[in-house]
């Protein structure tokens, strides 16, 4: 996402299509550059203010102090073959049974998350995509992208493969496929709202049958929904819980539900988004673990220290309090002194 920096992405986590083979952004990091409240400055890693570095991967965004610098470990860079596989929306309950089996347990070389999409035009039907990327042949990709396929039991109206070097993966997923019929990229007057979960079991029928009818239930023009399932296990899930601040370790997949309206919307366009993107999210909670990614932030979410942080909870309040005593970086869900 061009929108991202990377001291962000760093300090909640981060994922991305390397993830499943190589772990968070976090996990990569070797060291970083502190400014604290008080204007000391600390360079912290695995022998120096070792509680201070395991708290800013994962939970550093904003409660510690000022990062101004990083020292990362470095992957070779490599060409990858990319994919986008649509199907149309009657196939929608089959292709989430299919991913959530498929996806976040194949090899970890694979990336591919599944979009969902109704967009503003309420006559429009929601489109169903899968984006990916392979670090292997176009080959290996076909064949497991052909597993998918059987799994669905129906072949995908839009079948796109490609081998590209990193350059031109990393412009290809900036776009998100652009060129292809593919989710709209954000406009400047958006007004976004999302709310997302972790999972680590596959949702039932039931609970597929609810998310897709709340999905189409009462479309409103000018308000797009998506629901976005990312796949995760692989190099995520090596790392014990307690190793960083970040403690989704043991996951199988996140859901991401989310709404969109024009910045100028109505009040009441604005309210019926948020209605909308609640009941979503409240379809399929039974069956999630009241785990939420640190990346999106959901500024409604009860008992956030838990959902984000997890048992790590308490020894990052523990941080806070040798490095921030006075609470000077605080915002609506910093970690409290």
């Amino acid at each position: 996402c061009p929108s991202v920096g990377i001291a962000g992405l760093t300090l909640g986590g981060g994922l991305g299509i390397l993830g499943r083979r190589y772990g968070l952004t976090s996990d990569q990091l070797l060291g970083a550059r502190v400014v604290l409240a008080d204007g000391r400055v600390l360079e912290c890693d695995d022998e120096r203010d070792k509680e201070l570095f395991w708290a800013l991967r994962g939970a550093g965004a904003g409660n510690f102090g000022v990062v101004t610098s990083f020292v990362f470990r470095t992957r070779p860079a490599s060409s990858a073959t990319n994919f986008h596989l649509s199907w149309t929306y009657p196939h929608a309950a089959a292709v989430i049974d299919a991913w959530q089996a498929w996806a976040p347990v194949a090899p970890d070389e694979l990336y591919a998350s599944l979009l969902i999409r109704a967009d503003r035009e309420v006559e429009q039907p929601p489109t169903l995509d899968v984006f990916g990327s392979m670090l292997g042949s176009e080959q290996d990709a076909s064949d497991l992208l052909e597993e998918l396929a059987v799994r669905v039991g129906v072949d995908p109206t839009t079948h796109l493969l490609g081998r590209m070097s990193r350059q031109e993966t990393t412009c290809y997923w900036a776009d998100l496929g652009a060129a292809e019929p593919a989710p709209q990229k954000p406009a400047q007057n958006d007004h976004p709202l999302l709310k997302s979960e972790f999972f680590r079991l596959p949702l039932p029928s039931e609970a597929v049958t609810g998310l897709l009818s709340t999905l189409v239930a009462e479309r409103a023009a000018g308000q797009s929904r998506e629901l976005d399932f990312t796949p995760w296990g692989g190099a995520y899930n090596r790392v014990s819980p307690d190793a960083t601040a970040f403690v989704h370790r043991g996951e199988l997949f996140s859901l991401k539900h989310s709404a969109v309206v024009d910045s100028d919307s109505s009040e009441a366009a604005k309210d019926a988004a948020r209605r909308w993107l609640a009941k979503s999210w409240a379809t399929v909670r039974q069956w999630a673990t009241g785990r939420v990614f640190p990346n999106f932030p959901d500024p409604d979410l009860e008992g956030w220290g838990r959902a984000y942080y997890g048992a790590n909870y308490e020894r990052l309040l523990r941080v806070k309090r040798t490095y921030d005593p006075g609470n000077a970086f605080r915002f609506h869900q910093s970690l409290p002194t």
